[in-house]
Formats: C-alpha cells, structure tokens, sequence
C-alpha cells in the first residue's frame, strides 16, 4: 500500500487509516483484532481513535473501551513500532463523561493523555489530537445555526489556543507526543493553530479531522486551499456518509447491529433526500462495475490535497470492500459521472 506523508512531519502513514470507533459496542474485542490484523496484512500501519470511544452510542461507561481493544492487541502481538497511532481528547459536552465532559484545557491535556496512553499500553502516540474545539464550531450538522459572532473574544481564543499548545509541546519534550492534530476545526481556526505555533508556542498542526465524503464535500473550498498550502492532512472520517454510500439503506432497509438500528437519525443525517443521493452514487458504481464501498473511497484518494481516509467497518468483510480502493484506479468517465451527480446535488444533509 502507498505511504503518505502526515502534514510535513515526515512521518509516513499508509494512504487508508483504520478507523476504530465501533469496537466496544458494535463490535467485541476480538472483533476489533481481526480487523487490525487484516488492516495490518493489506499495508496499513495508520490507527484511529479517540478517549471518547466506542460510540453508537458514546456513554461515561463504555468511553476508553476503544483504546483498551487496541492495547490489548498490543499487549497479545507486540509490535508498536509498526503502528502510527492517534488518538485524542474529548472536547466540551461530550457524554463521554459523567455530567458531561469539559472543555479542554492543559490539565485536562495531561490528565487525558495519561489515561489513554495507559489504556493503549504505550508510552506515546504518534498523534494527538483536540476532538473538536473549545470555542464551538460548525461541524456534526451545527452549521445550519452556527453563529461565530457568539463565541468568545479572539484575544480570548487565541490564548486558550497558546496555553494548551504549550502543554502539547511540553509532552512532546516529554516523548509522549509526537505530533498534533486537530479534529472538526474550520478554516480560521486551523489558520489561527497554525500562527501561534509559527510564533512558538508550540508544534505545528499535522493534520484536521474533518467529516468528508462523496456526499459531503465542505473541505473542497478555503479549507482544500489551507491543506495544500499549509501542508495539513485531512484525515476523513465518514467517507461513506456513516454507510449511506455502501447501500445497506437502500428501499428503507435497516440491517441489524447496522449504525442506523442504534442511531436512527445517522447524527442528523437520515434524510429521504440524502438517502435518494446515496443510491444515485451505488447505483452509478454498479453500472461501471465498481463496489460502491470501493468508488467512495477511491474517489477520495484522487482529491487534489493531501488526505488519509479513515475506515469504519463491523466486519473484516465489509473492511475488505474498502481496503481495495488502495488498488482500484478510477476512470475518467467514472470521475467525471461522480461530479455530474455532485453538482446536481450537492450537500445532502
């Protein structure tokens, strides 16, 4: 499997990252090792989690869970020098924690860092990451009522940003962290990470962790633009619209132990539109003999910026559909038919 560089770290990363965030509910411990070790037989090297996790649903008593699953691979196989992991800290609201969590601050920084590096059975991670910002953002469906004019002061943000880079680059000092990361940050605030990190306050941004698919394509505008300038990976999570793209919706069909049977609103996304755009893209794949799993995420390896998807799968199986896009080439006739669809309908939830 091909190597990207994360952002200009030089670390290398397989160009697909194993996505992790159904181990723990969705799927057993053992469940969750065979799809490492699959990942790991097909080339990747690149994991993705979270304190947060499992999710579907996110709960104070299942959270870590995901981090355990992974440690204890570990602790069975070894290895650690052949995994890039990241992983990161739960932002404001979450019920990840009792009463819900807080935002994050540099006690916090610490304070989760240490439990996820135990929970990993690792001394380090090679990426951490701030799960969304303190200040409020546009991303899981909040863009319809986000207003920035509502968030605290700039002078305000940027020395919350400055303190907790700081801390971030005292544990890189320390040799728990490699590099950085944020996760549902928009333009400005990525431009905002990236200044006072040039200014010395602490490491560069690697990477964004934004939602992008074939079916959401925000990233295509000033944030595309900030990748490719800036040298910041996106690593896309959901690039199968949360399974909309695979055809396991279409007719109103719900699969048992499927996302949707646990989350029936798919996180505001469960809309007839989106589902009618969903089967507009597997049926198109289907016609030019393609697994639709497969066009989505080939699709993205083809984008003009740097980005890594992030593979969700509850089956080996299901990870195998995604797993060949490292290998699938997509014609011009298929790329040019995927912008056809996308320009008729453009941001379905």
């Amino acid at each position: 499997m091909k190597q990207v560089e994360l952002g200009r770290t030089g670390l290398m990363v397989s160009e697909l990252c194993l996505g992790s965030m159904t181990w723990g509910t969705q799927n057993t411990e053992a469940e969750g090792h065979a799809q490492i070790g699959r990942a790991l037989e097909r080339g990747v090297n690149f994991i993705d989690t979270a304190e947060m996790y499992p999710t579907n649903p996110v709960t104070a008593a299942t959270a870590g869970d995901t981090e355990a699953i992974i440690g204890s691979w570990l602790a069975a196989h070894g290895g650690r020098d052949r995994l890039v992991l990241a992983t990161k800290i739960v932002g404001r609201g979450s019920p990840a924690k009792e009463g819900g969590s807080g935002p994050i601050t540099p006690e916090g920084i610490r304070a989760a860092l240490d439990a996820s590096l135990s929970r990993l059975g690792t001394d380090y991670v090679d990426l951490y990451q701030f799960h969304w910002p303190n200040r409020g953002h546009y991303h899981f469906r909040r863009m319809w009522t986000w207003n920035p004019a509502k968030q605290p002061s700039k002078a305000e943000i940027e020395d919350d940003m400055a303190a907790c880079l700081d801390t971030v680059q005292a544990l890189v000092a320390a040799g728990k962290i490699r590099h950085f990361g944020l996760s549902n940050e928009t333009c400005w605030g990525m431009s905002e990470w990236l200044r006072l990190a040039d200014a010395g306050h602490g490491p560069r941004a690697a990477s964004v962790q934004n939602e992008y698919s074939l079916m959401y394509r925000v990233h295509d505008t000033d944030m595309a633009e900030l990748s490719v300038h800036e040298g910041v990976t996106l690593l896309a999570y959901s690039p199968l619209a949360v399974g909309m793209l695979s055809g396991k919706y279409t007719g109103g069909q719900v699969p048992e132990g499927s996302r949707m049977a646990r989350t029936p609103d798919l996180g505001g996304r469960a809309l007839p539109r989106a589902f009618e755009v969903a089967d507009l893209y597997v049926d198109f794949a289907r016609e030019h003999g393609l697994d639709p799993v497969t066009m989505a995420i080939a699709w993205i390896l083809t984008r003009s910026f740097p980005v890594v998807p992030i593979l969700g799968a509850t089956s080996v199986e299901q990870l195998d559909r995604s797993l060949d896009a490292a290998d699938t080439v997509l014609s011009p006739e298929v790329l040019a038919g995927i912008e056809r669809i996308h320009r008729a309908h453009p941001l379905p939830f």
